[in-house]
């Protein structure tokens, strides 16, 4: 197993440490003493576990392939931004726009996260056991989001094929988003995902997957149509 250790060094030097720990073969990898420092874990382009023990700043875990990466504590902005594949868990809460433009992978937020998650999503899947800000899911564009708690104003604004679940109250919807009927395959496909990722006792405090709404794209904003065109000012 390897060992970071934070303290004394900048990001840049941690990151270091990190890469030449995974090109020697190091895994699991621990990183002690975060301090809540930017850009931990970024770019890793190799099936590697690293668990930070502790809370990390901006953009922890961002542009990997591959890896997983476990933050004991909280995250700021970005997490997860443009992962590519692999698995980020953080066991707090997260800041502005956590998992934006992922094209796959697992994002798993045990607790709250703020504005703006998922937003520009292009595949994968996000998990957040608590609730979620506002415009989450803005401007989807495939994958699954999984909010297990409530959700903020504007919800789902302006989705392409993205798909939507949320276990409390949706404070609104956004720009062309609407709530469907969920599907029997809905629910098998919500509970399995959950039950991979989550725990018995986390899940036994959610509501039951039958109980979640699915939000979707009305598809107005999929093709310009003249006749839509205040839906159109609403979305510009």
């Amino acid at each position: 197993m390897g060992e970071v250790n934070c303290e004394g060094r900048t990001s840049r030097e941690v990151n270091a440490e990190i890469k030449r720990q995974v090109r020697e073969g190091e895994n699991p990898i621990l990183v002690r003493n975060p301090g809540a420092r930017h850009n931990l874990g970024v770019a890793i382009l190799k099936p590697v576990t690293i668990r930070i023990e502790g809370s990390v700043g901006y953009y922890c875990a961002g542009l990997i392939d591959g890896a997983t990466v476990e933050v004991a504590g909280s995250a700021g902005w970005g997490l997860a931004e443009s992962m590519m594949s692999g698995l980020v868990k953080v066991h707090g809460s997260a800041g502005n726009g956590a998992a934006a433009a992922i094209r796959g992978g697992t994002v798993v937020i045990h607790g709250d996260v703020a504005a703006r998650v998922g937003i520009s999503m292009k595949g994968g899947n996000v998990i957040v056991t608590g609730n979620c800000g506002y415009m989450a899911g803005f401007m989807a564009q495939k994958g699954t989001l999984i909010v297990c708690g409530d959700a903020g104003e504007a919800f789902g604004d302006s989705m392409y094929e993205t798909v939507c679940y949320v276990g409390g109250k949706v404070s609104g919807l956004g720009t062309d988003a609407v709530i469907e009927k969920l599907s029997p395959d809905d629910v098998g496909a919500l509970d399995a995902l959950l039950a991979q990722h989550l725990d018995s006792g986390e899940r036994r405090k959610l509501p039951a997957a039958g109980k979640f709404k699915k939000v979707v794209a009305g598809r107005k904003l999929w093709n310009f149509d003249k006749r839509e065109w205040k839906t159109w000012q609403e979305a510009l």
